[in-house]
């Protein structure tokens, strides 16, 4: 076990501290990977934890099917390096000789005049090119969008401002055509948000800056490619997306493995019905009576009623989607009011497996972006092609992912059977990969739902998310995780349950 965090003037009396922690309790609602991190992070210090989580599931986004005797992620497929946060998680979990790469195969971009496809050039920053004039960015935007763009060269400096909105920036400095065919596509596949509400300064470091002392977006975008390229150099390895062997699933499996080698209590099919405050002080967790012995969290821990399980807590950390977060803390969270901003985004998707020989080139790389409207699917991923262990598991058959749905559109499956969507994501793959195929190559199939969070770098999800936090840490004993406060990722989401679950702990223990 961990040394118990003693804080500074405290006299290190650690057997009285492991005798005070022991007789504590802490519920995580909510199993998702921000949940099982939070629960780590007090139950190594010895907190009694119990987790409980309303599917049958552990892992939230990070999920698995089985197909065709396959078994793929059908969420999260791999994790950014950036921070090392999620890789130093994964070696700790003894997981770190199973992190792989993806092959690095190139992304195209669909929708364009007469429905053409090209690959994204490289060597950009969230699509904004350095030179408009390489052929791989002129066929895309052509030779007038290139012209357009180099314009912004010779834009006088004292034009510029300080823009917050990616969209807006970009078009007013180099044009529609950049902003529509190369912005909106990385945004809306990757971020599931529209550039108009992206904040500059979040999504892009020091990109402002850098146009106030180039004067030109593209010069901008240069300087910072260059540091980050100087930067990769000297990281070496560390750098970009990778993956588990096996899926991404054995992250949240070896979560709950940690966990309860630890002595915390992981209940799945166990829904929080309400937070209250306990006359006795602490908390009340309501959850749903699974009216058996599995529903007992820790001894003394649980106050038994006719209808449902009273889960007594000294803490608790709510790690479900804003909406549920919402439900729950706001009774007890005086100002936390309801959301705000833009909703959330809905996402379907649904994973193919395949028996079609003509994408085993990999015709369009690893998978293929759309322009916002100009497809019925926002993307379409080629997953086989873009990790190694899927390819040699399905020997031969192909996998590939069509997502739906995006920044305010709902997913043009949502009023779909199973059946009619696939049929769908069949025409969508075959039309976006550039190889015919029909429902007759279908293997195997299957469909999910997801809502997105806003991610991060929408603007005012910083603010909003701040006054959230501050609400719920004015009040003793009460946490909240996940990407609706953390933004999308699990690079972000992992080192915010970490910092939220150690001040959790931190709270119970010595306030």
């Amino acid at each position: 076990m961990d040394a118990v965090d003693i804080p500074p003037n405290r006299p290190p009396n650690l057997p009285d501290d492991v005798a005070h922690a022991a007789d504590l309790h802490v519920v995580v609602i909510g199993a998702g990977v921000a949940g099982l991190v939070a629960a780590l992070q007090c139950a190594k210090v010895g907190l009694p934890v119990t987790v409980v989580e309303a599917s049958e599931r552990v892992g939230g986004t990070v999920r698995s099917a089985q197909l065709d005797g396959l078994v793929l992620d059908v969420g999260a497929e791999g994790f950014s390096t950036r921070g090392g946060h999620v890789r130093a998680l994964v070696d700790d979990l003894g997981l770190g000789d199973d992190v792989i790469r993806s092959e690095g195969r190139r992304v195209w971009v669909a929708g364009l005049p007469g429905d053409a496809a090209a690959p994204l050039p490289e060597g950009g920053l969230l699509g904004i090119p350095v030179n408009p004039f390489t052929s791989d960015v002129r066929a895309i935007i052509g030779w007038r969008g290139a012209w357009r763009a180099y314009a912004d060269r010779l834009r006088p400096v004292l034009t510029i401002g300080q823009e917050r909105s990616l969209g807006r920036l970009v078009r007013a400095r180099v044009g529609d055509r950049v902003a529509d065919r190369l912005v909106a596509p990385v945004t809306s596949g990757v971020y599931s948000a529209d550039p108009d509400d992206i904040d500059v300064d979040v999504a892009a470091p020091g990109l402002n800056a850098a146009l106030g002392r180039t004067g030109s977006l593209l010069g901008a975008v240069a300087i910072l490619r260059a540091a980050r390229e100087e930067g990769s150099a000297a990281a070496s390895d560390e750098d970009g997306i990778r993956g588990l062997e096996g899926g991404m699933t054995r992250l949240a499996d070896a979560l709950r493995d940690r966990l309860e080698q630890l002595g915390a209590r992981v209940r799945t099919g166990a829904a929080a019905e309400r937070v209250l405050t306990s006359a006795a002080g602490g908390w009340i967790v309501e959850i749903a009576d699974d009216g058996g012995a599995a529903s007992r969290g820790p001894e003394g821990s649980d106050v038994e009623g006719s209808d449902e399980v009273r889960l007594r807590a000294d803490a608790v950390i709510v790690a479900t989607p804003e909406s549920e977060a919402r439900r729950l803390l706001g009774p007890v969270v005086p100002g936390l009011g309801a959301a705000s901003g833009s909703p959330a985004a809905a996402v379907e998707t649904v994973t193919l497996v395949l028996d079609a020989p003509g994408l085993e080139a990999c015709p369009r790389g690893r998978g293929v972006l759309t322009l916002p409207g100009s497809h019925a699917a926002a993307a379409v991923a080629h997953t086989s092609a873009e990790w190694e262990w899927i390819a040699r598991a399905a020997a031969g058959r192909q996998v590939v992912r069509v997502s739906f749905g995006g920044p305010g559109a709902p997913p043009a499956t949502e009023a779909m059977d199973d059946t009619e969507a696939t049929a769908l994501a069949v025409r969508e793959a075959s039309a976006l990969l550039g190889v015919p195929f029909d429902g007759d190559a279908v293997r195997a199939a299957h469909r999910v739902r997801f809502v997105q969070a806003r991610p991060a770098s929408a603007i005012g999800h910083a603010d909003a998310a701040k006054r959230a936090r501050e609400s719920i840490g004015d009040v003793h004993g009460l946490g909240a995780v996940g990407s609706w406060l953390a933004g999308t990722g699990l690079a972000q989401v992992v080192p915010d349950a970490v910092e939220e679950g150690d001040r959790v702990r931190r709270a119970v223990l010595w306030d």
